[in-house]
């Protein structure tokens, strides 16, 4: 993932599109490129640092000077391919919303009890989805249920209550209520 980053903001400036488009004609080296996109050889080479960096083109040392080409093996690389997350970063990410899950239902449970409703909402959903778990899936409850159960955690049952109808934890339909997630 850091090396599609590191690409993307090499492709993010209008210079370095120039001078790609430039070296797909033919490689070519820092004074030539000045002189043809009218930009500073210094600022040329700052801009074939960059994209030197992101492995989008290569530098090979000609007597005096060092010609610039085209990395074709990199921008021949899938777009897709470039933006999928692969496996072990998609392992760390779940892992670091799983501590943070974990964090938020210790810091707002003490004893099984739910200590104040969280005001920020990806919180809140944490919260909430911790307390549907004392809910059987699919099983259909009357209202009065709901809020025996909803007790067990708070004593503002009404409030959760109101908070599964609208997240979408819970249906409603004429006062039975069916955990949906």
């Amino acid at each position: 993932m850091k090396d599609s980053v590191i690409i993307f903001k090499a492709l993010a400036d209008k210079s370095r599109l120039r001078i790609l488009n430039s070296l797909m004609e033919a490689p070519k080296y820092v004074e030539l490129l000045s002189e043809r996109l009218e930009l500073s050889p210094s600022t040329i080479s700052f801009h074939l640092k960059k994209l030197e960096d992101a492995g989008l083109v290569k530098g090979n040392k000609e007597q005096y000077y060092v010609v610039y080409s085209l990395n074709k093996d990199t921008l021949n690389t899938n777009l897709l391919d470039l933006v999928v997350f692969k496996e072990g970063i998609r392992a760390a990410e779940e892992e670091r919303e799983e501590a943070y899950r974990r964090k938020v239902i210790e810091n707002f449970f003490k004893y099984g009890k739910l200590i104040s409703i969280p005001v920020q909402q990806k919180k809140r959903r944490i919260v909430l989805e911790e307390i549907a778990k004392a809910f059987e899936k699919g099983v259909e409850y009357k209202e009065r249920e709901v809020n025996i159960i909803i007790a067990d955690f708070n004593d503002d049952f009404c409030t959760i209550r109101r908070e599964f109808i609208s997240e979408k934890i819970f249906e409603r339909n004429n006062g039975i209520y069916k955990r949906i997630l």
